[in-house]
């Protein structure tokens, strides 16, 4: 028997018949002897039908209402998922946030955890219910319901399989696992079926829409095994840790997931994925006295601002050697604030102009291999050549090349490099069930 917590994103409860689809293979899985954790999102286009029914009242709704508002989407879908697993006999309680002990920080829209107390979720699995969970939102110290933000439900599932110490938590989306690249651009991406959770940070972290960056964080930290697979289907997906799975789950997770991943490394490529992300921009600080604290300046100017920064090149022009251009990439949300704190502080920076470049897309290969096999930079640069696309800017890490182009040339570039590194399946193994990826 093992303890698993379950997450089922808006595309796998859109509708009434899709509740019913996702109740009946708990309730298999339940019957097949496992303990049961299922965290819920709002069912389809939910959040974003209050999102406009709100804008229709009012451009400047206060923080704390509108938390009220979007998690009522999630106390609807899991009401209608325990009704529906009751329906087919077998018991179901169904959870807000702060019923299922989940505490958070005040930041509404963006709240953080800081502690989980699920002790009526663990009672209610202790005597033999499903317990199903709201996800995304939680309850902060003045005891306001607060909501958690982009990715908030996956965040959810990790936090309570964490704190139940859950043999596996599995995220159900509307594609069979985790791809070596989007199957949108690479008709022929292949499964992973297994990934440390090193490389799926980098993958999340530059752009792979499937896992967002602070559930795999939390599943890294707490060390809670994550699979990933469809709602839609009864194919295994990909296995995402790194220690062997339990064999109470023999059946349920891939057969790689058994294996010791040291062991393992032998096999694995070179390049485990490629990400892709379309949205930042480019920002170029020109002519900056090349003066100590003067680069300092203009990053505490951003952060001021609340702007976030990706990759950073600093170079001197040979023809003007008292002067540096400081370039990054910014998410395309944060770049007007970030424009806006950089000529205010103009002056007293000293710097000549600020250029802004919002046409671009950033390409992110990933792999562990890449710390032992020389020439990953020489192959992706050969490749990108032959197929006549251009590199603007170039950062790197450990396991992980990231290059930006062109925005028009990026989705050529994502293919092009897919198949100069062997990533390219015999036939394609990607089905998008339900049209989003998520």
């Amino acid at each position: 028997m093992a303890l698993i917590v379950q997450k089922y994103g808006g595309s796998s409860v859109s509708d009434v018949e899709a509740i019913k689809r996702v109740a009946k293979r708990i309730v298999e899985t339940r019957n097949a002897g496992h303990k049961l954790v299922v965290v819920v999102s709002a069912m389809g286009d939910t959040t974003d039908e209050l999102l406009d029914t709100a804008a229709q009242i009012t451009d400047n709704a206060p923080e704390r209402e509108m938390d009220i508002l979007l998690t009522a989407g999630e106390r609807i879908s899991m009401s209608l998922l325990s009704m529906a697993i009751n329906e087919l006999g077998v018991p179901a309680q169904a959870f807000t946030g702060a019923q299922a002990g989940i505490h958070t920080t005040s930041a509404y829209g963006r709240a953080q955890i800081t502690g989980m107390v699920p002790e009526r979720v663990a009672r209610s699995i202790s005597e033999g219910q499903v317990a199903i969970v709201a996800g995304f939102q939680g309850i902060s110290d003045d005891d306001d319901v607060t909501t958690l933000g982009r990715g908030g439900s996956d965040t959810t599932a990790v936090a309570l399989a964490a704190a139940l110490h859950a043999d596996v938590c599995e995220i159900y989306t509307d594609v069979d696992g985790l791809f070596s690249a989007d199957p949108r651009i690479v008709a022929k991406a292949h499964r992973l079926r297994s990934i440390s959770t090193e490389e799926t940070l980098e993958l999340a972290a530059h752009g792979a829409k499937i896992l967002h960056l602070r559930a795999v964080e939390f599943a890294r930290r707490y060390k809670v095994p994550l699979h990933v697979r469809s709602s839609f289907s009864e194919k295994e997906g990909t296995w995402i840790s790194d220690r062997p799975a339990s064999p109470a789950l023999k059946g349920l997770v891939p057969d790689a997931a058994f294996l010791d991943p040291k062991e393992g490394q032998m096999e694995q490529p070179i390049i485990s994925g490629i990400a892709h992300d379309r949205g930042q921009d480019k920002i170029t600080v020109a002519g900056v006295p090349n003066h100590p604290g003067r680069a300092a300046m203009v990053f505490q100017t951003i952060a001021a601002a609340g702007a976030n920064i990706d990759m950073i090149v600093q170079n001197i022009p040979v023809a003007d050697p008292t002067r540096a251009n400081i370039t990054f990439t910014i998410p395309e949300a944060d770049a007007q604030v970030a424009l806006d704190a950089l000529e205010s502080a103009k002056d007293e920076i000293g710097f000549k102009e600020v250029r802004y470049n919002p046409n671009i897309g950033k390409l992110s290969l990933v792999g562990t291999g890449m710390r032992t096999n020389p020439g990953v930079a020489a192959r992706l640069f050969a490749a990108l050549s032959e197929a006549g696309i251009n590199i603007d800017l170039i950062s790197s890490s450990e396991i992980r090349l990231s290059i930006v182009t062109k925005l028009d040339d990026l989705d050529r570039a994502v293919a092009v490099v897919h198949s100069a590194f062997g990533l390219d399946a015999e036939v394609s193994e990607a089905v998008v069930y339900a049209g989003t990826g998520r």
